[in-house]
């Protein structure tokens, strides 16, 4: 706010506002500050693969992407009653795009968001397993709003990997 109030006071013409007008302007300039920094500490927490927007799809390209659809998912509404999304298609058409995209959003909503490829995610796991720490592991996944997880069974799992895997689905299930 102090920042704020510098700025205010190398306005030309800003003693013409009253206290109370001047006042609302630091508080939104505070807000914005305080929302800016959340949103940055959700962004990098998240470790999006790309860096994409909603706004920046494009829904000329012949994807079978519906207008609709992708409306009703930037509301956020399937992320608050805790449904799953399943982005599917040949290589190339853009799933990963579109997965970050929605978690970019969920991250402009407040939501935390966590991007990872099935590979990692299993590797992280096993990691976790032998140094004793599954159960976070397990619990940072479950409390996560928004598990993005891309590069979805491109190779077969074993055993270990199917039961954690199996873990995580379970944990998030009508949760998360």
């Amino acid at each position: 706010m102090a920042d704020g109030l510098l700025a205010q006071s190398r306005q030309p013409g800003i003693e013409a506002l009253g206290f109370e007008e001047r006042l609302a302007l630091l508080v939104d300039v505070q807000h914005t500050a305080a929302y800016n920094a959340a949103l940055r500490q959700r962004l990098k927490a998240a470790t999006l693969r790309q860096t994409a927007c909603l706004e920046d799809l494009d829904l000329r390209t012949p994807r079978g992407l519906d207008r609709t659809l992708v409306a009703t998912l930037a509301s956020g509404q399937w992320i608050r009653t805790s449904q799953s999304v399943l982005l599917t298609g040949p290589t190339g058409v853009g799933k990963t795009f579109i997965a970050c995209a929605l978690g970019h959003q969920a991250a402009r909503d407040g939501f935390p968001v966590l991007y990872r490829r099935l590979p990692r995610l299993l590797d992280d796991l096993a990691i976790a397993r032998v140094a004793g720490r599954h159960r976070s592991a397990f619990t940072k996944l479950a409390r996560t709003r928004l598990l993005i997880i891309d590069e979805w069974m491109m190779t077969r799992l074993t055993a270990d990997q199917r039961r954690d895997l199996m873990e995580v689905i379970d944990d998030r299930h009508d949760r998360a």
